[in-house]
């Protein structure tokens, strides 16, 4: 009588455990929230001249961010534009940088950023001033989350070197707390 029992009951666990499983399952199915927005910076159609003939191809670079000082930038290159944007992707977010904001709105100084012959100049703004800047520098700003620069592209227009121009220059803002730090000092003594 007992073993009876116990081996209804295993049976009712083994039943459960399985109904559980599949309930997960069907739940773990659900598209999760994008932590990460992004946006095409560039699709450009190369070809390699081979014995044979040409090879077309398809080359995408893509940004991504959160709005809140993370972002990255990432190429890919594919027979197809849309595998091409998929390797973008998943190399912008294996290239994830962080960037200092000043209450959360602006950069702490003015910087200028290169890559190539492209020139990328940054300057702060006051609130209320928005993003001002040219397409490439523009997608890089918002999807990084500074809401109010003033931008300029000099030299080269190249919208690859102006993206990792503005990536450049966004690296190399450092804040009142941090240069302090590396001197070992403290913020009022700067």
């Amino acid at each position: 009588m007992e073993n009876e029992q116990v081996n209804k009951k295993s049976e009712r666990q083994d039943y459960n455990k399985k109904n559980r499983s599949r309930d997960n399952r069907r739940n773990g199915n659900t598209p999760r929230e994008k932590l990460l927005n992004g946006q095409v910076v560039n699709i450009a159609r190369v070809t390699k001249v081979t014995k044979g003939g040409r090879r077309m191809r398809f080359a995408a670079t893509y940004a991504v961010g959160d709005g809140k000082g993370l972002i990255g930038l990432g190429t890919g290159k594919a027979n197809e534009v849309q595998d091409a944007i998929k390797k973008a992707e998943q190399a912008a977010s294996r290239n994830l940088i962080k960037i200092p904001l000043v209450d959360g709105r602006t950069l702490p100084h003015d910087i200028i950023g290169t890559c190539g012959r492209a020139k990328v100049l940054l300057k702060t703004a006051k609130p209320g001033t928005g993003v001002i800047a040219g397409g490439t520098a523009r997608i890089i700003l918002e999807l990084a989350g500074v809401k109010d620069v003033v931008s300029k592209s000099l030299g080269s227009n190249t919208k690859i070197n102006v993206a990792k121009a503005t990536i450049n220059a966004l690296k190399a803002e450092r804040t009142k707390e941090h240069i302090a730090e590396l001197r070992g000092k403290k913020v009022e003594e700067l």
